[in-house]
């Protein structure tokens, strides 16, 4: 699942086109904050869709005892299943001492007593490389609903889906067919509904957005969390405690959120900056009718009263009537970009075939493959390079515990790299990590296993913040949906690979994880090379032509002292 990150006092700046000049820019605009993968050019007239769409309240309406208990119960439920199945190397050890797909081994190797023989381990890996599918696809509907239906049905889908999951997970071994497989892919499935229609709670405080992003986004990493307590706990002695009696307590979490949405979460989202300056415009700019009686009087009164207290209100709520402080900010962060609206006012199409998509994608798809077949792996690939059982599990024990702490540790620093480097730096700093973690997972000794791992929980946040940034900043908030989704859907996609990659792992390259891991590696390196170097190149570009525009627009101006022919 990928992390989303666009600034909500993004809204407050347009999406516009290069142009030569200042002057050739088009006014400033506010642009409404919508999560619906299409375009806005492929919306429906605004009369209909004031119609058909859940139409956003001001955070002010609402009490703020109300909004404070809103976003501690959204961190709270996102924490117990946003990313829970992004735990599975956790679960993974449960399911192979539960003998899930035991029954896909051959006799011969029953009587071996394997550990786990090719089909068990590539069903179960499978499964969760459907539900990291399933996660990442979801990004494209997911919006569509929030923006039509407000994030309360968002939410209870999203407690539907993890319902249908947890029974199917419980009852796997007395339904006629394999419940392991779909039910895994809606613990996935329901992960995203719950955790994208959280992300609106942001503009409850706006002045704090930030904080409550990387609240949520914290809940997220942690939630892997869920399923290593349980293998803890069975484990522990506690092998009575099977998965079916684990996930009809688990139970418990889709019906909390069912409960909370009725009882004090919102039903609409909240306004972003952008709309909240807007509504400030409006109130100040109404006007009244010139002819005035008693009658009237009362009524102009009583409605100037009413919107002077509305703007302030929203002027406490933003810091100032215009939000100019947020959009100076913004601004600041897109110029040390150095290569922000480089794609700004194109068309959907003319975004998605330029090399700036392109590459990102690729680059995307290789990333996550990599990572989401190295949670999948882990203790194979460590029992092979290790030798030894017995340190493959203390490798993965380790893993289990520094995936949900690593994604909490490494999220303030991953606002600040991103909003202080330019984004040429920000792409160098990822292909030098990814090449770095590539190498240390072929090395066959314990302290490059840790130094992997460290790096790998660290990174793997910072990767799919990174991305949904620099599709902000290249391709603009009109087309962020489109074409982001597009992105995270194909790289979800071709997950399926990883089915591919257990093939050779196991039955061409014995167990060996090198080839594989330097397969990955150098295509990655390759690509990512690729993406620094177009980006790099750009960057130089856009300064160069900024500086030129600069000279051009410079008036001369003659020093004091000095005195022309023409003068005398």
């Amino acid at each position: 699942m990928s992390l989303t990150r666009v600034s909500s006092a993004s809204y407050l700046s347009p999406d516009r086109e290069r142009s030569p000049s200042p002057s050739g820019s088009p006014t400033p605009r506010l642009r409404k904050l919508s999560f619906n993968p299409l375009p806005g050019d492929w919306n429906a007239p605004e009369e209909a869709a004031q119609e058909t769409h859940a139409q956003p309240i001001g955070a002010f309406e609402v009490s703020k005892a109300r909004r404070i208990l809103q976003i501690f119960i959204a961190i709270f439920y996102c924490l117990l299943g946003a990313g829970v199945v992004f735990g599975y190397a956790a679960l993974k050890p449960v399911l192979i001492q539960e003998h899930v797909y035991r029954e896909s081994c051959t006799q011969e190797e029953l009587e071996k007593g394997v550990r786990t023989c090719f089909e068990q381990e590539t069903r179960l890996n499978l499964m969760f490389t459907v539900a990291a599918v399933g996660t990442n696809v979801a990004a494209l509907p997911i919006g569509a609903i929030l923006d039509k239906f407000g994030p309360r049905v968002c939410s209870l889908l999203g407690g539907l889906f993890l319902t249908a999951g947890s029974l199917l997970f419980a009852f796997a071994n007395q339904i006629p067919f394999d419940g392991y497989l779909p039910g895994y892919f809606f613990l996935g499935l329901g992960g995203p509904f719950i955790y994208i229609s959280s992300f609106q709670l942001s503009h409850a405080f706006p002045q704090h957005s930030g904080l409550i992003l990387a609240l949520l986004t914290g809940a997220f990493d942690s939630s892997s969390a869920i399923f290593l307590l349980y293998r803890i706990i069975y484990e522990g002695g506690h092998e009575a405690f099977k998965l079916k009696y684990f996930f009809l307590i688990y139970l418990a979490v889709p019906c909390f959120i069912f409960i909370v949405q009725f009882l004090c979460m919102p039903y609409r989202s909240y306004k972003t900056i952008g709309e909240l300056v807007e509504q400030v415009e409006e109130e100040e700019d109404e006007t009244f009718d010139d002819q005035v009686n008693e009658q009237t009087a009362l009524l102009q009164e009583e409605r100037r009263q009413h919107r002077q207290s509305v703007v302030s209100e929203i002027t406490d709520l933003i810091g100032s009537k215009s939000g100019i402080k947020h959009f100076q900010e913004e601004e600041q962060k897109n110029k040390i970009s150095g290569v922000w609206g480089a794609m700004h006012g194109k068309t959907v199409a003319q975004q998605i075939f330029s090399p700036w998509c392109i590459l990102i994608t690729l680059f995307t798809v290789v990333q996550m493959l990599r990572i989401n077949y190295f949670v999948a792996t882990i203790r194979p690939q460590y029992e092979y390079l290790l030798g030894s059982y017995g340190k493959a599990v203390e490798v993965n024990t380790f893993f289990d515990i520094a995936l949900p702490v690593g994604g909490i540790l490494s999220i303030p620093f991953i606002g600040l790299v991103l909003d202080n480097r330019s984004t040429f730096f920000v792409l160098s700093c990822l292909v030098t990590i990814a090449t770095t973690i590539g190498v240390l997972g072929c090395l066959p000794y314990e302290w490059a296993a840790y130094a992997n791992i460290s790096l790998f929980v660290l990174y793997r946040p910072f990767y799919y913040t990174a991305v949904s940034d620099y599709s902000s900043k290249i391709f603009g908030t009109r087309t962020f949906g489109t074409v982001y989704g597009m992105i995270i859907c194909l790289a979800g996609l071709f997950n399926l690979m990883q089915s591919v990659l257990d093939l050779l792992l196991h039955k061409v390259f014995h167990g060996d994880p090198v080839p594989v891991n330097l397969i990955l590696l150098g295509t990655a390196f390759v690509v990512g090379v690729a993406l620094c170097a177009y980006v790099g190149t750009k960057a130089y570009t856009f300064e160069r032509d900024g500086l030129e525009e600069e000279a051009e627009r410079a008036n001369e101006v003659a020093m004091p002292s000095v005195t022309f022919p023409e003068d005398d």
